[in-house]
């Protein structure tokens, strides 16, 4: 029965006792019908374990990497992580990796795949099903014989495989109870790895949609707060804009008016021109000054319009505009405007 081959390794630890009993029977008379029985269980029973250097089938060794790479990935959306034997994700990958060293994409997936082969050979040792955590075990020492769950595993298997020799032979289970129990446990065990790849890929998904929900929501925030920012660097750049229009404006509405060139400047004379009289509050702090004035000559020689335009003290200011306004001059043709600067001296 090809359960019962594919299983040797498993049967082999529990009726190990129970065969050797049945030889001891046997060379005691039992007859050569009995010996030839328990041939089949012994040539079952010396298949090898397999371990970290022949759990990789020589099939999936002899694939190329672009083959390999092809095959971990139909396996992986196939949820086929880490069984069936010689056709699982993790075999395709332990096998790419020894062809590509270095590779980070395989790297990543032996991470990911790692806890679910730990989960998966602590439930095949709890189902007695040493062959099957023999062989996850062989793949994980493979991936990482560092790995932290290793030594662990390993002793657990032993510990249930001795165990399991000492029911097997208290229970004294015949060949045909154990090939009945190792197809249940067969069945189960293919059961249990279809509904444990199957959650452990939906949760793999579920992670890889939040990651990438992560990734664009931060690429959203990252994009409105450059758009932020642009928006305010141009406000504020506006702002600048502005102001430094404002300032230009009240720059050139403060510039005195360029006074029109006075066509008969040279022709004005002078007939009265008192001093003005020197502020008090000057004399006492002996203070010294000018005043540029701006101002108007009549036709009949009065002056009007009078202002200061350059100071270099306010308190001079009301004192030149005043002396300016009783000046006289001779008449003239049209009205003249002309500038002055009239200065103090407190020491004159």
């Amino acid at each position: 029965m090809n359960y019962v081959k594919n299983a040797g390794a498993v049967r082999a630890t529990r009726l190990g006792l129970v065969l050797a009993l049945g030889l001891g029977l046997a060379a005691c008379g039992g007859g050569d019908d009995q010996a030839t029985t328990a041939a089949g269980p012994q040539a079952d029973a010396a298949k090898p374990a397999a371990t970290a250097a022949t759990v990789i089938s020589s099939k999936v060794s002899a694939m190329t990497p672009d083959q390999l790479r092809e095959a971990a990935s139909k396996a992986y959306n196939e949820n086929r992580l880490y069984a069936p034997a010689g056709d699982n994700a993790m075999e395709y990958y332990l096998a790419l990796r020894d062809k590509v060293p270095g590779d980070a994409a395989v790297s990543s997936a032996l991470v990911d795949l790692l806890p679910m082969t730990v989960i998966a050979t602590e439930q095949s040792v709890a189902r007695d099903d040493f062959a099957e955590a023999q062989r996850l075990s062989a793949l994980i020492e493979k991936a990482d014989a560092q790995h932290p769950s290793l030594s662990r595993l390993k002793s657990s298997i032993v510990a249930q495989q001795q165990a399991a020799s000492q029911r097997a032979v208290q229970q004294q289970l015949s060949a045909e109870e154990e090939a009945k129990k190792q197809a249940e446990l067969e069945k189960q065990r293919l059961a249990d790895q279809q509904k444990q790849q199957q959650e452990a890929a939906r949760q793999l998904a579920e992670r890889q949609t939040q990651d990438r929900q992560n990734a664009e929501r931060q690429a959203a925030e990252r994009q409105a707060a450059e758009r932020q920012a642009a928006e305010r660097q141009a406000a504020e750049r506006q702002a600048a804009e502005r102001q430094a229009a404002q300032q230009q404006a009240a720059q050139t509405a403060a510039a005195p008016a360029r006074p029109a060139a006075p066509a008969a400047s040279s022709e004005l004379r002078a007939l009265s021109t008192p001093n003005p009289a020197f502020p008090p509050e000057a004399l006492r702090a002996a203070q010294s000054g000018e005043v540029q004035v701006e101002f108007t000559v009549a036709p009949d020689g009065s002056v009007s319009a009078a202002r200061v335009v350059r100071s270099s003290s306010r308190v001079f200011d009301r004192a030149a505009v005043n002396a300016v306004k009783r000046w006289r001059f001779q008449p003239v043709d049209a009205p003249v405007t002309t500038r002055r600067t009239i200065a103090f001296n407190s020491g004159g």
